[in-house]
């Protein structure tokens, strides 16, 4: 059983010096604000792992496939989707490419994402995942959740241009909880109220007959913070700092820049207020217990719109 298992990671077992000994020698070094931030991020996500997870089961390799890999930089970063992972994509692209690329906003969008332009550690075998999970530097950057589902429903179903997940999801979506739909919303499933996106989240048919799509999943799902040990827990609400911190560890941060987001039309929490003003308190309450574990390992609080107290 071992072929196709993965053994969980410790903190700090690691052969020989690497990335991680400027976290792990902070005894030496002046603790920066920065530091002690991240330190107590990494303490309060071990705290809720222990008190929540009964039994840590291990990984095999397809847990892994959001862990993109920098051999050179000793770097593994599990992506999540609407968390600036285009930027850091693109960076990592800058890190892996061996001088091809230079400037990360150089890069397109959709060349960001093409799977091929980066490793993930599912990739290797088990031996090379083992210690990759033991020595290199592991990070991860988080998002307050509804905003982060907000995000994802507004750039997937209200963008005329995202036709594959209307056909993919929104003619789903229609068909099982909106009441006599038009033979056309049937057809090209691109008008998904915000309320029909809850329910099928919600639908008990939706989780059995697949996983969550990775832009509405939950980040515990994805990376797995309770048994891959992050070094480094980043936020989007302090993206650029956070970004730069991570840069500076592993040396790189002279040699390329996280880009800064020049978005106007960025998800925020009055707009997904908004989004949860026809949203009834009994199904508010359900989403938050669908999404509650990133709440609380992310140290995230209840938002203050919500009506379920």
């Amino acid at each position: 059983a071992t072929e196709d298992r993965v053994m969980r990671t410790t903190w700090q077992g690691k052969a020989g010096r690497s990335p991680l000994q400027a976290l792990y020698e902070s005894d030496q070094l002046e603790q920066s604000s920065l530091q002690a931030v991240h330190q107590q991020r990494r303490e309060l996500l071990s705290n809720i792992c222990n008190r929540y997870t009964r039994k840590r089961r291990l990984l095999r390799p397809d847990d892994l496939r959001h862990l993109v890999v920098d051999d050179t930089h000793g770097l593994l970063y599990c992506y999540v989707p609407k968390v600036a992972c285009t930027n850091w994509k693109r960076v990592m692209m800058v890190l892996t490419g061996q001088g091809k690329y230079q400037d990360p906003l150089e890069i397109p969008a959709n060349e960001a994402h093409v799977s091929s332009n980066l490793r993930t550690l599912s990739e290797y075998s088990v031996p090379e995942i083992n210690h990759r999970l033991r020595s290199y530097l592991k990070f991860i950057f988080v998002r307050e959740p509804f905003e982060r589902l907000v995000s994802a429903y507004r750039n997937k179903f209200t963008r005329s241009y995202n036709t594959a997940f209307h056909k993919r999801y929104g003619t789903k979506i229609i068909r099982r909880h909106r009441q006599e739909p038009s033979d056309k919303a049937l057809e090209r499933g691109d008008d998904v109220r915000f309320e029909e996106f809850v329910y099928y989240l919600l639908d008990p048919r939706t989780q059995r007959e697949e996983p969550f799509n990775e832009h509405w999943e939950r980040v515990h799902s994805l990376c797995h913070p309770c048994i891959v040990h992050y070094d480094v827990v980043g936020k989007y609400e302090t993206l650029v700092e956070d970004a730069n911190y991570i840069l500076q560890l592993v040396g790189a941060d002279t040699t390329v820049k996280f880009p800064s987001s020049s978005k106007t039309t960025r998800t925020t929490d009055d707009m997904t207020a908004q989004f949860f003003q026809d949203i009834s308190p009994f199904y508010q309450r359900r989403l938050f217990n669908l999404y509650k574990m990133d709440y609380l390992l992310f140290n995230y609080s209840i938002p203050s719109y919500l009506r379920i107290r």
